[in-house]
This record gives structure tokens, C-alpha cells and sequence, in this order.
């Protein structure tokens, strides 16, 4: 089972950039996409469909701002809008899920820190939230695949120039606390890492373009526990540039 991640900096963007007729020869069962800057009904069009997919989207309600889309081959059992957060921020077109039966898919686009809209306290409270909802599905008798565009970075190998970036919103202390708490305590497994150690696999450029100042690995799979043994091959496909963020694949050994 093949699953790709991908914050395309807007949709619009991307589109042109060719990403439709990329991801439409990816043979992929899920797609996941972030940062659409645009409401649902503005994705209705043919251009924004895959053929042989279920198409789901999930605006923030304000234009040219967050949202998220899951593509998937087969038909979802439910589907989950938000996180049920009491802060509400998850439903700034942050968080879709399709569920099937038993395994659920979660497309996720964390807050960024970076505007007054997305301040380092909505941050920090999105991630205590989000620890507390893991902490309850965990659980549950299901897996979960959480895709999407986590706005940190874990270890020094996923910066360049990680000294110097130490003190930059996404690679903060506290922030790599959260993610080894994540994967250490809480038990969950950065799917990417299971299969490829390589330290220079970076998945967005804040300046743009590939290559332009450091990269950053802030796109993860994050996966439970059950599903780290299943995982078979991992990239980020650099060849082609659609956003500022490069496309995350992961293959599975798993059937829906």
C-alpha cells in the first residue's frame, strides 16, 4: 500500500506546477495533501479529481488560508473533520481522516508559529491537545497513518545547520521533546526513519527552492506502534519541486 504526503504551499500553485498529472502516475492509495489555500468549493473543479479516487476536502472557511484533502481508491467507511479540540484551532482546516475498517488515514497540517494567527502558544497548545488525543486512541483496536506537515523537526540529522537553527520556531527544544515523547513514551514510530537513517533527507526548504539555504524534515508518517515493522520503502522525491515541500512516499505492507 502506497502513501504520499505533500504540503503544496497552495493548491492553486501546485497544480500548475504539474502536480496532478505526477500524483496521477504515482499508482499511490492515498494521498495526502496540505496548505491548500482554498475552500472546498473552489476544489470541485475536474483539474483538482484523480480518476479512480474518492476525493475529500476540508477548508478552514477563510480563503487563501490552511486546509487539508485525502485522495483514497476505496471508499472510506467514516470520515472525521477536526480533531474535537476544545481550543477549536483543528478546525482551521487542519486535520481529515478517512476511516476504513481498521485502519484510519489522517491528513494533518500542524500551526506554524508563524503569523499572530498561529502564535508559539497555539502551537504548543495544538501539540499538548494532540498528545492527549494519542494518548486515547492508542487504546483503541486500530491503526492510524498521521500524515502531514508537523511544523518541526526531530534530531540534528533533519536540519541542516541544526546549531544554528536551535533556537528557530519548529526546532526548539520543547518541540523535539514532543516528538521523542511521541515516539519513545507514547510509542508511536516516524515511519520514514524506519527504513531510511540517511541525514541529509530533507523535506522542505523554507526559501523556496531545493537546495536554497537549509532543509528541514517536517513532513512526517507517523504511525502506531503495529505498523512499524510494515513499513517497506520510504523517499522524498526531490526530482520534481511543487511547493516548498517535497513529496514524502512511503510503501506499506498492508491490505486494506
Amino acid at each position: 500500500m502506497r502513501v504520499i504526503s505533500l504540503s503544496v504551499d497552495g493548491i492553486f500553485q501546485a497544480a500548475q506546477r504539474g502536480l496532478y498529472t505526477w500524483l496521477a502516475n504515482q499508482d499511490a492509495d492515498f494521498i495526502c495533501l496540505q496548505d491548500l489555500r482554498a475552500l472546498e468549493r473552489e476544489l470541485e473543479k475536474p483539474e483538482f479529481q484523480l480518476k479512480g479516487y474518492h476525493a475529500y476536502f476540508f477548508d478552514s472557511g477563510t480563503k487563501h488560508y490552511n486546509g487539508v484533502a485525502i485522495y483514497t481508491r476505496q471508499q472510506p467507511k467514516a470520515l472525521i473533520y477536526g480533531l474535537g479540540f476544545a481550543s477549536g484551532v483543528d478546525m482551521e482546516g487542519r486535520y481529515l481522516q478517512v476511516d476504513f475498517e481498521q485502519l484510519s488515514v489522517g491528513s494533518l497540517l500542524a500551526p506554524s508559529a508563524s503569523s499572530e494567527l498561529e502564535s508559539q502558544e497555539v502551537k504548543i497548545k495544538f501539540f499538548d491537545d494532540f498528545q492527549a488525543h494519542l494518548d486515547k486512541i492508542t487504546r483503541k483496536r486500530r491503526e492510524y497513518i498521521f500524515c502531514g506537515n508537523w511544523q518541526m523537526a526531530h534530531t540534528p540529522k533533519d536540519v541542516s545547520n541544526s546549531a544554528k537553527n536551535q533556537h528557530n520556531s519548529g526546532f526548539l527544544p520543547h518541540e523535539r521533546q514532543w516528538l521523542s515523547q511521541l515516539f519513545n513514551q507514547i510509542g508511536y514510530v516516524d515511519a520514514f526513519r524506519k527504513v531510511n537513517k540517511d541525514s541529509d533527507e530533507y523535506s522542505w526548504w523554507p526559501n523556496g527552492e531545493k537546495g536554497d539555504g537549509d532543509g528541514w524534515r517536517t513532513d512526517f508518517h507517523v504511525v502506531s506502534n503495529s505498523l512499524g515493522g510494515k513499513v517497506e520503502y520510504a523517499t522524498i522525491y526531490k526530482t520534481q519541486q511543487f511547493s516548498s515541500h517535497m513529496p514524502v512516499i512511503i510503501d506499506y505492507d498492508i491490505e486494506l
